[in-house]
């Protein structure tokens, strides 16, 4: 068995066990291209046990956060059908790590996407919008981590929770948020931050997609980014995000 699969089969039970485990690459040696092998091999466990692909979600969104992270670019991981969590549902910490939630804008793509795309054309492709969270979770003991363990870990993406779409003509490009805890208000922002517009990152998502071999297709869900900083998540809150234009959403959590 490759070194690559090893750490995918490790990660992939980390997931499902809910356990921390030791770095991958604590000396950040490992290559962007290996982390990503990894965590293509690591969801494709999921996929054998009879999830699907459902898109994917963009992470280091902000030009802030990629200037302290030392790249140019943003990390993408990969959505399944397991990792969707139905709006107002109840998620148990027992089932993560170092659980952690941030808003997010969803596209819902009406057709396909290439991997040369303008953002005229990917307005085009957007069928639906809508508010959303995420779940992000890291999988390492100590919440220790470098880039690369964090693009093995699937860009610590866990769950997602998608409100009502809505009509993609609506100008998204600076909607204002505010995301609740137990009705207090912890996080206000835009979606502004989200690369300055969120279509910004739907055109990386495209030409990320289709160079790893996976293009976007219609139907696919795509998550833009975090909007604000991501909060920890504590068992009694009820967690809700309310987006201009595009309503609201929530989930509970318990122990």
């Amino acid at each position: 068995m490759s070194t690559i699969q090893q750490h995918a089969l490790r990660l992939d039970e980390a997931a499902r066990s809910a356990t921390a485990v030791e770095q991958l690459d604590p000396e950040s040696q490992m290559s962007l291209e290996e982390a990503y092998a990894i965590q293509m091999a690591s969801i494709q466990q999921r996929l054998q046990r009879g999830e699907t692909r459902v898109g994917m979600k963009m992470g280091f969104t902000s030009r802030a956060k990629m200037s302290q992270m030392g790249i140019d670019d943003v990390i993408w991981g990969r959505l399944t059908s397991g990792m969707r969590i139905e709006e107002n549902s109840t998620i148990s910490l027992a089932s993560y790590v170092h659980p952690r939630v941030e808003p997010e804008l969803a596209f819902l793509l009406g057709r396909d996407l290439p991997e040369q795309v303008t953002p005229a054309e990917a307005l085009t492709a957007i069928e639906a919008i809508a508010p959303a969270l995420e779940i992000i979770d890291s999988r390492y003991r100590d919440f220790k981590f470098s880039l690369p363990d964090v693009i093995a870990d699937n860009a610590s993406s866990t769950g997602f929770v998608v409100g009502n779409w809505g009509d993609p003509r609506v100008d998204f490009t600076n909607l204002g948020l505010a995301m609740s805890f137990n009705g207090q208000t912890r996080h206000v922002g835009s979606t502004a931050a989200i690369l300055g517009n969120p279509i910004r990152s739907l055109v990386a998502a495209a030409r990320l997609a289709a160079q790893a071999g996976e293009p976007l297709r219609a139907g696919d869900i795509v998550l833009a980014g975090g909007a604000t900083a991501a909060e920890w998540l504590e068992p009694g809150q009820y967690v809700r995000l309310e987006m201009q234009q595009l309503g609201s959403l929530g989930f509970h959590v318990e122990e």
